[in-house]
């Protein structure tokens, strides 16, 4: 079981992020989310989770929902392995690139 206290952090880093984005801090039961919190962190990690909120303020979903972060954060984590996965490959393949043209030839 992780720090009593992880899941309450990252719904202040919810409400933190949530303010910058909308100029207002969400209303919530902080108690009733935190269970829910808990099941997230129990998956993913206190540190995967926090970079999945991050990752969701980032994404176009219209208001933000928590409870829609609850429900979705695998698919959300999915994404985000995907994309991660995507910049590698672009970079590999760039620097491959580069290197053909600078040495004048094509494979």
């Amino acid at each position: 079981m992780a720090n009593e206290k992880e899941p309450y952090i990252l719904i202040s880093l919810y409400q933190s992020l949530y303010k910058d984005k909308y100029g207002k801090i969400p209303t919530m039961n902080k108690f009733r989310e935190k269970w829910a919190m808990q099941d997230v962190i129990d998956s993913v990690g206190f540190e995967r989770a926090k970079e999945l909120l991050v990752y969701y303020f980032n994404l176009n979903k219209s208001g933000h929902p928590l409870q829609f972060f609850f429900f979705n954060f695998d698919k959300i984590e999915n994404n985000k392995v995907e994309l991660e996965k995507d910049k590698e490959r672009r970079r590999i393949l760039m620097k491959e690139t580069k290197k053909m043209v600078e040495e004048g030839g094509m494979a």
